[in-house]
């Protein structure tokens, strides 16, 4: 058997010149952890499931019906763009074995020279971690459809979530997950409360300010079609975020076992306190309040999931719907930007909320898994702030240069005309429901 295979290698190499090099240095299969692997592959499809059905449906659901379908093609589409472009580009940019601090390198564009090769400091190989960090860098620019529904031009949508993708989302994954600079200063994101959530908040943000209100914001009243779908959703994406948090521990661990924990609790302390809030302010909870606390719950202990005990991050839901249900009347009612569904207070807000809880929670007399060497609560939160502030900052400023880039080759919004029409007509010649 190994002469044939030599034999075979031989001759690829004679007809193929340079096939030798792509192959792997050194082959590791007995070296992998199978347990490892099979829950690392099981939470990025997870993950997959987070971002179709489960964002489609929850995002889709709040949306007037004109709507639906336009939701549902941004959020695949944009998940296959930046899936393409991890493999082709993002990857090496964000975890190649080489660093700047700022930015990855080395020889795996495309994902070449990295078959059967153990991942550095984890039993599983380096394509089943590729795969993972796939399925991250593809929900996070999806996150951001939320804040532009019912305007935003469908071919604007994909080139500027492709960029965003290349210019916000892989340098901060570096900064922070790559061992770039941030990372070297200390700060701490378990599964992505800076790297996915406070990128994606921040940036929504951005773009509802500057794609403008939906016609007949904020005096006309536009109700979510179908809260039912939303519920589903909200559900598809409780569960798959065992996998966004739990894979994170990138093994079958303690640490992925409380982080699945953890999440779970946050999840329903944060809805549960989410319902109360509307029962004391608006005098009914709602379907849709659960959904969005859970939500909210779930982008909060998102940094610190693996990181601190299952008390703290009860506490930490409570505070996650204390800190993200007033901060959607003051963006759409204070600041009168026309965030649609919520982007920046839910998961922004979450994301920073929870990247700075980590601080406190990480103590050990609370059941955190404690500072490193040299830090304390005090210099971990100092880093913490610096690692929020930094990407906050960035994801502002890139996100502006980036969205008047793609604006002039393809306008930001689509005509009035088109808007009264809904975009599953005007935008894909489609409708959601065919009632007559």
């Amino acid at each position: 058997m190994r002469t044939f295979q030599a034999f075979g290698l031989g001759m690829a190499t004679a007809l193929l010149p340079g096939i030798a090099q792509a192959q792997p240095a050194e082959v590791v299969e007995g070296a992998l952890n199978s347990g490892d692997t099979a829950w690392v592959l099981m939470s990025a499809a997870l993950v997959l499931l987070m971002t179709m059905p489960g964002l489609t449906l929850f995002y889709g659901g709040l949306v007037r019906a004109k709507t639906f379908l336009s939701v549902l093609i941004q959020v695949g589409a944009i998940a296959a763009v930046a899936s393409v472009l991890w493999v082709m580009v993002g990857y090496r940019l964000a975890f190649g074995e080489v660093t700047t601090g700022w930015l990855g390198g080395g020889d795996t564009w495309m994902l070449n020279n990295t078959l059967n090769i153990l991942r550095p400091d984890y039993d599983i190989s380096e394509r089943t971690f590729a795969l993972f960090q796939l399925t991250f860098a593809a929900i996070t620019p999806a996150l951001m459809v939320g804040a532009w529904v019912d305007r935003a031009r469908f071919g604007w949508v994909i080139g500027f979530c492709a960029l965003w993708g290349l210019i916000v989302y892989v340098p901060v994954a570096h900064w922070v997950w790559g061992g770039g600079w941030l990372s070297a200063m200390g700060v701490k994101d378990f599964a992505g409360g800076i790297v996915v959530h406070t990128t994606a908040g921040v940036s929504a943000l951005v773009i509802a300010a500057l794609l403008g209100k939906r016609l007949g914001f904020p005096k006309t009243l536009m109700l979510p079609h179908s809260p039912s779908l939303t519920m589903a959703g909200a559900a598809l994406l409780w569960v798959g975020w065992f996998g966004f948090n739990g894979g994170s521990a990138l093994a079958a661990n303690d640490d992925a076992t409380t982080a699945i924990i953890n999440s779970h609790l946050s999840a329903s302390m944060a809805a549960l306190t989410w319902i109360l809030i509307e029962r004391i302010k608006v005098g009914k909870p709602t379907s849709v309040g659960f959904a969005t606390g859970a939500i909210a719950g779930l982008a909060t202990i998102t940094p610190a999931a693996g990181l601190v005990s299952p008390g703290a991050s009860i506490v930490i839901g409570i505070i996650a719907a204390l800190a993200c249900f007033p901060m959607i009347q003051i963006v759409k009612q204070k600041l009168q930007i026309d965030d649609s569904l919520d982007v920046f207070a839910v998961h922004g807000i979450g994301g920073i909320t929870g990247s700075l809880l980590l601080a406190v929670f990480l103590h050990p007399e609370v059941g955190g898994a404690g500072y490193d060497e040299g830090s304390s609560m005090i210099s971990q939160f100092a880093a913490q702030g610096i690692g929020v502030f930094t990407v906050a900052a960035w994801s502002a400023l890139a996100t502006t240069l980036i969205a008047l880039l793609v604006g002039l080759v393809f306008p930001m919004r689509v005509s009035e005309d088109d808007e009264r029409e809904g975009l599953d007509l005007a935008s894909h010649g489609e409708r959601a429901w065919e009632l007559d």
